[in-house]
């Protein structure tokens, strides 16, 4: 069982948090704490050994913590997820074979594709896979299908997998925190379109991928993983992309290991990631 909690900072915190796991006979396996001493704001991750019924954990928790305190208790080890794409492969397959092969740390619930690409791959993993045009039609209407089309699997996490289209204000807000990107380079550096196009006229000697959760500002959403390689002169825009196709693939990976062991807590536009 993973118990996440975040609060303001003040005096016994961790003290008073261990004796109620105590008196309910739940034993820590670790604990990761830390506090923001900025924003007065405390941040914990505890993994426990041992059945209560969630409800009740919270309540006897409440009783110690602030009245702002923010608890989550995930007895269920694997996430539900609905994967959006477009046309690119590299970040779809990769989460398509953890799946198959149960290392992603979720299950793969359905694939909503805006063109038809990537049924096969889908099909081929045995997921069911969507397609939904966004030609010829207004964007509340495409996106309202697309929640349609999700609402039956009630996902824990949305992820966007190279899903090249600018989600409404509306879209995200109906899932704060739940809607994971990967951006093709290393923000704040070269947002929006076309990156590597960007990085090679600048002629930049490191590229990078983001992944980040999406808000309302575009590429500007908390980050929770990122990762750069070296280049240098004799790499084209081409190659640029191709490297930097690989990096999309590890950060993507390595951000949804992280989201579905609840390692990463959200907090205003930054993330506290326990590692």
């Amino acid at each position: 069982m993973i118990i996440v909690i975040q609060c303001k900072d003040q005096v016994g915190l961790v003290a008073a948090i261990s004796g109620v796991l105590a008196q309910e006979q739940l034993n820590i396996i670790s604990l990761r704490e830390h506090v923001d001493p900025t924003e007065n704001r405390f941040f914990m991750r505890i993994d426990v050994a041992g059945e209560r019924a969630a409800e009740n954990l919270q309540r006897e928790l409440r009783k110690f913590l602030p009245p702002d305190a923010v608890i989550s208790i995930n007895p269920r080890p694997e996430k539900k997820i609905v994967v959006l794409v477009t046309k690119e492969y590299h970040c779809l397959s990769d989460i398509l074979v953890r799946h198959h092969f149960r290392t992603l740390g979720a299950s793969v619930q359905h694939v909503i594709g805006n063109y038809p690409i990537l049924e096969d791959i889908c099909h081929r993993f045995e997921i069911p896979f969507s397609h939904i045009t966004h030609q010829d039609q207004e964007k509340e209407i495409f996106e309202q299908q697309i929640i349609d089309a999700m609402l039956q699997y009630q996902p824990d996490y949305i992820v966007l997998a190279k899903f090249m289209r600018i989600l409404s204000p509306a879209f995200i807000r109906a899932f704060p925190a739940r809607i994971i990107n990967i951006h093709h380079s290393f923000l704040p550096a070269f947002a929006g379109a076309n990156p590597y196009r960007q990085a090679f006229e600048r002629g930049v000697k490191l590229i990078g991928a983001t992944a980040h959760f999406v808000t309302d500002q575009l590429d500007e959403g908390p980050i929770i993983a990122q990762q750069i390689i070296p280049v240098n002169h004799s790499f084209t825009a081409a190659d640029m992309m191709k490297a930097g196709k690989e990096i999309e693939t590890s950060v993507l990976a390595k951000a949804l290991r992280l989201v579905f062991e609840d390692r990463v807590l959200v907090y205003k536009n930054k993330t506290v990631v326990f590692e």
